[in-house]
C-alpha cells in the first residue's frame, strides 16, 4: 500500500486541554436554513411567534436535505434573506432571544424498533456532517445495498491546526460518543473502526476503552500528518481502499462519520433534544483567551470573540474553520452554524496574504499532494482558461485541503486556482451539455 502524501503542519492545539465553556445566551440568533450540503430547510414559522428549544423551524425541503430547529426561546423577529459565506442570498430566521432556554413541549425521546425508525430518528435530530461538510447524515446512512457495507470510520482524526472540538467530544463526552457507536452496531452489519491521530492521548485512551467492552469495535491510530482527516485520506490509510472519481465511500464498502455527529445522534436518542449548540474552538493570534466554546446555533461570530477576549483593534481576518481549509468571514455578524468547528480570529502579521513569484518548477506542490495530482498543471489551465485542460488533469478530484499553496516556495495562489478552475470547469461542461442538448432536439425536429 502506498504511502499517502501530506504535510506536517504546527499543531498550535493549546486549547486542547481545556473543558467546553457554555455561552451565555446571546440577545439574537440568525439561523440559516441552509446549513448542510443540499436543498436548503423550508422556514415553518412567521415573524411574531413565539419558539421554544428545539422547536422545529425549518423542515426539509427535499431527500438531501435537513431539519432546522431553535437553538433559543424567543420570538421570532423576521424571516428574510441574507448573504451567506459565499456571498449568495440564504434564507434565515432570526429570534429575539426571552433568556429563559425554555424547552419545547414536544421533545421526547424517539421510540427505536427497527432501522427505518433508526433512520428517522438521525433525520428528525438535524444531524449533519459536524466536522465541515455538511452532508446530511440520514442520507449517508440510507444504505439501498447493505451488503455493500462492510465498515463504518469514525473520524477523530481532527488534523488541521488549532481546531480541538472533536478532542473535546472524544473526552467530555465519551459515554454519548460510546452510545452513538451501539446504535450503528445494533441497525449495521458493520465493523467499526474509530480512526484517530496519534497525537491524542487523552480520546485514545478513552476510544479504547469503549473499543476493549465491544466487539467488532476498533480503535486505529493514525500518524500525524494533515490531511489525515480528509474522508478519501482516511479511507485509503484505514482501509486501503481507493474512493474511484465521481464516487462515494459507500461504493468501496465504507461510510464515514464525524464523532461529534455520533454523540449528536447519541444525544437526540436519548433525550430528544436536536441540534442546537455547537462546540467551537475559538484560537488565533487575535485572541487573548483561546477556549472551546459551547454556542447556541445562529450565535453571531462577534459574541464568541468578544467572550474569549478577542483584541478587535488588532483583528484583521477572521475564518469559519482552520487555516488550511477555513473560509474569510465578511463580517463578525455571521452566524454559528451546525458544522462550525472553530472561529479562527488573526492579526495583521498573520492575515497578511504572502507575496508570490513566479513557479521555478520545484514540484513540491504535487509531491505532498495526498491525491497525487498535477496541481501546477491546474493553475496553469486556470489561467489560460483551458477547461478542456483541467478535466483532463482531473481537478475535481482535489479536496481543496492546500497542501500545494503551503509548501509553494513561490508562495503561489494554487487553492484559489483550484477552486476557480472547478467552477470553470463546471460551467464549460454545462455549456457542452445545452449544446448537445440543442442539437439533439434540432435534429429530433427536422
Amino acid at each position: 500500500m502506498r504511502k499517502i502524501r501530506g504535510i506536517h503542519a504546527p499543531h498550535m492545539k493549546g486549547t486542547a486541554g481545556l473543558t467546553a465553556e457554555i455561552l451565555p445566551v446571546p440577545l439574537e440568533v440568525r439561523i440559516p436554513m441552509s446549513m448542510h450540503i443540499g436543498a436548503p430547510a423550508k422556514p415553518v414559522v412567521s415573524t411574531g411567534d413565539k419558539i421554544k428549544v428545539g422547536q422545529l423551524i425549518g423542515e426539509p425541503a427535499g431527500f438531501v436535505s435537513a431539519p432546522i430547529h431553535s437553538s433559543v426561546s424567543g420570538v421570532v423577529k423576521s424571516v428574510n434573506e441574507y448573504d451567506d459565506i459565499t456571498g449568495q442570498k440564504a434564507v434565515s430566521v432570526t429570534i429575539t432571544a426571552d433568556g429563559e432556554q425554555s424547552l419545547y413541549e414536544g421533545i421526547a425521546p424517539p421510540t427505536l424498533n427497527n432501522h427505518d425508525e433508526f433512520l428517522d430518528a438521525v433525520r428528525n435530530s438535524g444531524a449533519v456532517g459536524l466536522g465541515g461538510a455538511g452532508f446530511p447524515t440520514a442520507v449517508k446512512l440510507t444504505v439501498k445495498d447493505s451488503v455493500k457495507l462492510d465498515c463504518i470510520i469514525i473520524n477523530g482524526a481532527e488534523c488541521e491546526p488549532y481546531i480541538t472540538s472533536d478532542t473535546r467530544t472524544m473526552i467530555d463526552d465519551v459515554e454519548l460518543v460510546r452510545d452513538g457507536i451501539l446504535q450503528l452496531k445494533k441497525y449495521f452489519d458493520a465493523k467499526i473502526i474509530i480512526g484517530i491521530e496519534n497525537n491524542k492521548p487523552d480520546p485514545i485512551k478513552n476510544m479504547r476503552k469503549i473499543a476493549d467492552s465491544e466487539t467488532g469495535v476498533e480503535v486505529r491510530t493514525l500518524p500525524t500528518m494533515y490531511p489525515q482527516g480528509g474522508e478519501k485520506v482516511l479511507i485509503y490509510n484505514v482501509m486501503g481502499r481507493i474512493v474511484p472519481e465521481g464516487g462515494l465511500p459507500l461504493d468501496v464498502g465504507v461510510i464515514v462519520l464525524n464523532c461529534t455527529t455520533v454523540a449528536a445522534i447519541a444525544r437526540y436518542i436519548n433525550t430528544g433534544v436536536p441540534i442546537v449548540s455547537k462546540c467551537v474552538t475559538v484560537d488565533g493570534s487575535a485572541v487573548n483567551s483561546p477556549k472551546n466554546v459551547i454556542a447556541p446555533i445562529g450565535t453571531p461570530v462577534g459574541e464568541l470573540l468578544d467572550y474569549c477576549g478577542c483584541r478587535r483593534e488588532d483583528l484583521k481576518k477572521v475564518l469559519y474553520g482552520g487555516p488550511m481549509m477555513g473560509t474569510a468571514l465578511p463580517s463578525l455578524d455571521m452566524p454559528v452554524l451546525k458544522n462550525t468547528n472553530a472561529i479562527l480570529a488573526l492579526s495583521a502579521k498573520d492575515a497578511q496574504p504572502p507575496v508570490e513569484s513566479a513557479c521555478i518548477r520545484c514540484g513540491r506542490c504535487a509531491k505532498n499532494c495526498p491525491m497525487r495530482l498535477a496541481t501546477l498543471e491546474f493553475e496553469r489551465a486556470f489561467l489560460l482558461k483551458k477547461p478542456e485542460t483541467l478535466g483532463h488533469y482531473k481537478v475535481n478530484l482535489c479536496m481543496e485541503c492546500g497542501c500545494c499553496a503551503y509548501n509553494c516556495p513561490a508562495r503561489r495562489p494554487l487553492l484559489q486556482s483550484i477552486k476557480l478552475g472547478k467552477i470553470m470547469l463546471r460551467e464549460y461542461q454545462t455549456a457542452i451539455t445545452a449544446a448537445q442538448a440543442s442539437v439533439a432536439e434540432k435534429e429530433a425536429s427536422e
